[in-house]
């Protein structure tokens, strides 16, 4: 080893130490909040570096992307009362939030038979549809949009009732895609995203059976057809795979067979997946780490919030780098001693300090992930609390709110949406706009649209993170004005890629686009 080498490696070890020396980056690095865990974490951190990591195509174009992310599940249709809906739905939206991802369960909605919507379990009777017809007027009013599950299939679909557990497949999948076609096209301009299932590669989501891929494969692009032949609009999410390394086979008395979710992903592509979601959803917890931890060992021991990375790299390899990863079940779980730790255990405080720290990550690593919804707001009631389950929940059941319902309403009203690394459509949530931009439909742009101005004075204004930030224009010839800090320049944009700006510190910076004159039109931003 040459002198020169020496010195290399001597400082890059010194700088190495004076790094790991504080206990914020280590936990930067690990997510563990003790040291010697910590430590731990660190070496197996490093040793990532020996075997072959994800591929996850951070520069590509994806779509889905551009929509707030912000979200968190709900069980409405538990809510006897309508107030409590509207309660819940407006407790929602003042802390922040755009969506909810609510079920619309089969056995609610077709209860006694096929084709039978009408509600005889009490008196009086009454249409199936009222419940779930109020939960969308009611996200309406409260401007929050609906990630409808459809799932959970009535006894009658199965020969055997639900011998084979309440989650079970129907016997005649065709039932299943009427069910969905009768939601999609009840909900049709009200409701636009679909999800498939929930977990259908861990028990007892796919009934007391052994999980199978290509069963489910089949289900899923049934659903597709029927979703898309209702509403063209439509966009179809797929069943969100739940993080698990597991390869169990099926044991009656175990109820096992969770089969780990790359490998399930992989053979769902090998059934022909790949046509029939344009969404691919996975859960994705920080069951025994924080949310930074970046350690990428795929054993179950090391089932920690990186774990879509994993997922992402299937994605790529199969050729679906253009198709996002929405998160539908993120949190800790504070569950206090006493009960089990199923799911790990937070303090209320750390559970608190996660979730922000996981909106944060996602948004500043992963430019290829979209909406993540907090699992879950809360309970009808506190029957459950002997269960860890319950102590997932934002808010108890008489709407006293949790120091985690505190402090991501104080994360969403303070945050800056800012552009990390990777490519952005010109539409996307970051951007806050003045005067007559219009979104264009074009196929020839990247995702299939562009924002266009012809007026001048329009404004543009977005805040972005990195060493360069580049346009990419749409059709069209027009001149811009472009300002960031103190400088200000004009830019004629005549299709070519243009970089607006670069630095060598990674910080947070503003930058306005005025049009000056011609047609000006945005397709992508891109940051590096």
């Amino acid at each position: 080893m040459t002198r020169v080498a020496r010195w290399l490696l001597a400082l890059g070890l010194a700088a190495s130490l004076w790094w790991l020396s504080s206990a914020q980056r280590r936990f930067m690095l690990t997510g563990e909040e003790r040291l010697l865990p910590q430590l731990r974490g660190v070496v197996q951190w490093a040793f990532r570096w020996t075997r072959p990591l994800p591929h996850t195509a951070d520069m590509a174009s994806v779509a889905h992307v551009d929509l707030p992310p912000f979200g968190v599940n709900t069980f409405l249709e538990q809510e006897v009362e309508p107030a409590k809906r509207a309660q819940t739905l407006q407790m929602i939206h003042d802390a922040g939030f755009h969506w909810i991802r609510q079920s619309f369960p089969w056995y609610d909605i077709e209860i006694h038979g096929k084709g039978d919507f009408e509600d005889r379990r009490h008196e009086p009777y009454r249409s199936a549809w009222e419940k779930y017809d109020n939960i969308v007027q009611l996200a309406r009013r409260y401007d929050l949009d609906i990630i409808a599950r459809l799932e959970a299939p009535p006894a009658w679909s199965r020969h055997d009732g639900t011998a084979r557990g309440a989650f079970g497949p129907p016997d005649d999948f065709a039932d299943y895609g009427d069910y969905v076609s009768a939601v999609v096209s009840r909900y049709r301009g009200k409701i636009r995203f679909y999800q498939i299932w929930n977990e259908p590669n861990i028990y007892p989501e796919w009934g007391n059976q052994p999980v199978d891929p290509e069963a489910y494969t089949k289900l899923l692009c049934l659903a597709y057809r029927r979703v898309k032949a209702a509403d063209p609009d439509a966009v179809v999410i797929s069943g969100a795979l739940a993080p698990t390394a597991e390869l169990g086979t099926w044991n009656q008395t175990y109820n096992g067979n969770n089969l780990m979710d790359v490998v399930f992903l992989q053979r769902m592509y090998n059934a022909g997946a790949g046509d029939c979601f344009d969404v691919l959803a996975v859960n994705d917890y920080m069951l025994w780490s924080g949310p930074d931890d970046h350690r990428m060992r795929p054993t179950q021991d090391q089932v920690n919030f990186s774990r879509p990375l994993w997922v992402r790299d299937v994605m790529v390899a199969n050729g679906d780098a253009h198709k996002p990863i929405w998160i539908s079940e993120m949190n800790s779980n504070a569950a206090p001693e006493g009960v089990p730790d199923r799911f790990g255990r937070v303090t209320p405080e750390q559970q608190a300090r996660y979730a922000p720290l996981a909106y944060e990550r996602i948004q500043r690593e992963w430019p290829w992930a979209g909406v993540t919804t907090v699992w879950f707001f809360k309970r009808a009631t506190d029957a459950e609390k002997a269960q860890p389950m319950y102590y997932f929940r934002m808010v108890e059941p008489d709407f006293t709110p949790t120091p985690l319902y505190i402090s991501l309403s104080d994360y969403l009203h303070h945050l800056t949406p800012t552009l990390y690394k990777g490519t952005h459509q010109a539409e996307s949530w970051q951007m806050q706009t003045s005067g007559d931009w219009q979104q264009v439909s074009d196929p020839q742009t990247a995702l299939g649209s562009y924002l266009r101005s012809t007026t001048p004075g329009d404004t543009l204004t977005l805040t972005w993170a990195g060493h360069s930030l580049t346009l990419r224009p749409g059709p069209g010839e027009g001149t811009v004005r472009i300002s960031a800090g103190t400088r200000t320049r004009e830019v004629a944009l005549r299709g070519d890629p243009i970089t607006l700006a670069r630095h060598l510190k990674v910080t947070p910076r503003e930058v306005t686009l005025t049009v000056l004159a011609g047609t000006v039109s945005l397709d992508e931003w891109q940051v590096k």
